[in-house]
């Protein structure tokens, strides 16, 4: 477990990169089956006016590159809030072994919200799921940025 929780930290130090940008704070980190960091990032929606520049896509797609495959069987990947539909089905997509995440998302998650991606019969794979790591950390950081956003769109 103090693997996953250092793990998780790099996820969050990603997340609140994104806060300190104006992003949502989401962040991501993947590695590969021998634990060797692959990639690094922080949803950038708003920086590269791309709705698909979530953290878990922005990672896998940097990591696919770095080995030159879509597929990251055996790799795992830490995202600091249940990932939404998109980033689930894209996580299935590229096979990955493991997913763990912070907290949970009751109002946007895919996973173990909403339309749990990974339950459906149309999903061509199903990672270990494991979340609530360091899930008071991760919703604290999730919780702080749009209640700072609420006070600055009021005042």
């Amino acid at each position: 477990m103090k693997r996953e929780r250092e793990r998780m930290a790099l996820a969050l130090a990603e997340a609140e990169a994104a806060a300190a940008e104006g992003e949502v704070p989401v962040g991501a980190v993947l590695f590969d089956a021998e634990g060797r960091l692959l990639a690094a990032a922080h949803n950038r929606v708003r920086s590269l006016n791309d709705p698909t520049a979530h953290a878990e896509i922005l990672a896998l797609r940097a990591a696919s590159a770095r080995l030159g495959t879509s597929r990251l069987e055996g790799s795992s990947i830490y995202v600091s809030l249940e990932p939404c539909p998109m980033c689930a089905a894209a996580i299935g997509f590229a096979r990955l072994k493991r997913l763990y995440f912070g907290a949970y998302d009751p109002k946007g998650g895919g996973v173990e919200h909403g339309p749990r991606i990974f339950d459906q019969r149309s999903a061509h794979h199903r990672p270990e799921i494991y979340g609530g790591i360091a899930e008071a950390r991760a919703k604290k950081v999730v919780q702080a940025f749009f209640r700072e956003r609420r006070r600055v769109e009021q005042g």
